[in-house]
């Protein structure tokens, strides 16, 4: 089957791929509330995409081995790799939501339809429009995102160069931060910065997309949302002083390479103390954010008693995060999957705060 697009001013051009064409015309005319809608079948996807596509929607039968192995082959093109895919889920079990995320999923969609939790989770993955971002959510979720990829801007670029990082510098990202999530939601964020193409930038817009969704969930006063961004965004501050070549192997480290990873809560202390303008709670997070209360993290190997509230949270939103993240040695775990490994961490994190995290883990 085959829909000639037809464009309009300003509007998404989104592809719609599928092999269910008694299935997808509901798909296509909730999509086409937003954008104009080209459907192929996965046998007529273009080797090169024509013209600028905001997005591809894939509806296929992840089961069938046949159709995955078919749009791999389509996608696989550098061409397609910067556009942002969302792909439909026909029930909410495991294995074709793995498929989906090893096959580049930006974000998934789950049968039956509800037509407007879908085009709030389509704006979410492709908020490059217009009409878009003319909405007060829309420009708040833009803002917050741009404002806090400055942030790593001046941490992995300028930092290394001889650069400072000022507290300033934080300050003013953390305000359209919060009200990004507040306006939008922890979803939506999270389908944004995870196209980032780097993968040290993805992590910490992570940690921070879900540091200030726990502190919002909390009831936490502004201020402390606001010192709970900031530690968030800068907790792996070290890490820019770490190789590219290891940060981003796509493989096991080494015993070596571990080391100096392990270097990176030091690393960075040492460079915002030396600024001299950052709270001692941020230096405290930065450099024990790999601590457990059992007393077997680093780097100084800290028991219970000795880490702070805001270390012990920063350190359950760094780790769920990380478990969630795709990464290029393993597929990402559902946040079901990463909160189970959590509770059987047991006395390393802070289990009462560990649940109280678990309405944001699992309203995902």
């Amino acid at each position: 089957m085959s829909v000639a697009l037809k464009q309009s001013p300003a509007r998404k051009r989104f592809l719609l791929a599928s092999d269910r064409s008694d299935r997808s015309d509901e798909l296509a005319r909730i999509l086409g509330n937003v954008g104009d809608v080209g459907v192929v079948s996965t046998l007529d996807i273009p080797a090169i995409p024509t013209g600028k596509i905001s997005g591809i929607v894939v509806d296929i039968d992840l089961r069938s081995a046949e159709s995955v192995q078919r749009v791999r082959r389509k996608l696989i093109d550098k061409s397609y790799q910067s556009i942002p895919r969302l792909f439909v889920l026909a029930d909410a079990l495991h294995h074709g939501s793995m498929q989906a995320w090893a096959l580049g999923a930006t974000d998934t969609i789950e049968r039956p339809f509800d037509a407007r939790a879908i085009l709030q989770r389509v704006r979410a993955a492709f908020p490059d429009t217009n009409d878009y971002d003319q909405t007060e959510s829309g420009q708040a979720l833009n803002k917050g995102v741009a404002a806090a990829h400055l942030v790593m801007v001046n941490i992995f670029n300028r930092l290394p160069a001889g650069t400072p990082l000022t507290f300033n510098d934080v300050q003013q990202a953390e305000t359209q931060i919060l009200r990004a999530i507040k306006k939008t939601s922890l979803r939506e964020w999270l389908a944004v910065v995870g196209r980032h193409h780097n993968h040290s930038y993805r992590h910490c817009l992570f940690v921070t997309g879900f540091a200030v969704a726990f502190a919002q969930h909390l009831g936490m006063r502004e201020d402390d949302q606001r010192r709970l961004a900031r530690a968030a965004l800068l907790h792996d501050v070290g890490k820019a002083y770490i190789p590219v070549s290891i940060l981003d192997k796509p493989g096991k480290l080494t015993d070596d390479e571990m080391d100096q990873v392990r270097e990176h809560p030091r690393l960075g202390y040492e460079a915002l103390a030396d600024e001299g303008s950052f709270p001692p709670e941020m230096l405290d997070v930065v450099l024990h954010h790999h601590e457990f209360l059992d007393g077997s993290g680093y780097p100084h190997g800290l028991t219970a008693d000795r880490i702070s509230d805001i270390v012990r949270l920063t350190t359950i939103v760094d780790i769920h995060a990380a478990l969630v993240e795709k990464r290029s040695y393993r597929m990402p775990f559902t946040h079901a999957q990463a909160f189970a490994m959590m509770e059987q961490m047991g006395g390393k994190l802070d289990q009462q705060l560990l649940q109280a995290f678990r309405p944001i883990a699992f309203g995902m």
